[in-house]
């Protein structure tokens, strides 16, 4: 039999360390130091991205333990702080081919302005079909932006920041499990430029974090492509609200 005082104790423990935020910084960074350890036995394996499993792994852990979000968000405020400066410092290998992007602005633009109108139309529209409220659509129109723009914009437009959020994060991890097999199968996986370009464009940070592993030109038009993309979408989505009012949906 427990000892009542032990039971007592362990669960005065846990309650503690359930509203506590100081383990939650090292289980993120054991989380996933054994999701890059498990990627690279796998040999790369895209179903095994490090911020897949290591996702998957902390959420089992939160869900386990009852602890809320709030709490292990508030531990983890060093990481997010760091979101900042990370970002910044994509522009270092990007200055790097500054020459190249002159010589294929055009190019860069056109698929720019297709790759982010298809991305919003394509949110809306299956949603629209599935019969999603006004809400829900303003919440993943911008799904292939950056979380703060997505949030931003979902919300100034009648979303849900957390929604959009879910919906940017699942759609980064989908395009960087999915982005290399497709691009094999359409032969556009030889060129680095296209590959970063169509992979940060899509798969936004997420996206752009394994074209930097792989390949410094890619994750140099990757960064690129996540940077004009969370520009086109704040730009865009105002406008695409504008069209769903003049046709009735608002």
């Amino acid at each position: 039999m427990t000892d009542p005082i032990t039971a007592v104790t362990g669960l005065a423990a846990l309650g503690a360390l359930q509203r506590s935020p100081l383990p939650w910084l090292a289980l993120t960074l054991l989380a996933y130091l054994a999701a890059v350890w498990l990627y690279r036995r796998s040999g790369n394996n895209p179903f095994l991205l490090p911020v897949l499993t290591a996702v998957v792994g902390i959420v089992c852990v939160l869900l386990v333990l009852g602890v809320p979000y709030p709490v292990y968000f508030e531990g983890v405020q060093l990481i997010h702080f760091f979101v900042g400066p990370a970002t910044v410092a994509l522009a270092v290998p990007l200055y790097g081919q500054l020459g190249r992007i002159r010589q294929i602005w055009l190019p860069v633009a056109v698929a720019l302005l297709a790759g982010s109108v298809a991305a919003i139309a394509s949110a809306v529209l299956v949603a629209w079909a599935l019969g999603g409220s006004l809400q829900t659509l303003m919440s993943l129109a911008p799904k292939s932006a950056t979380i703060p723009i997505a949030t931003a914009v979902a919300e100034r437009l009648g979303g849900i920041a957390s929604l959009a959020a879910v919906a940017v994060a699942i759609t980064g991890i989908a395009g960087a499990v999915i982005a290399g097999p497709l691009l094999r199968l359409l032969r556009l996986n030889d060129d680095p430029v296209v590959r970063g370009f169509a992979v940060g464009l899509t798969a936004h940070a997420i996206g752009t974090a394994r074209e930097l592993q792989t390949n410094p030109t890619a994750g140099s038009f990757a960064a690129l492509a996540m940077a004009l993309n969370g520009i086109a979408t704040a730009l865009l989505m105002p406008a695409m609200a504008a069209m769903l009012r003049w046709m009735g949906v608002w």
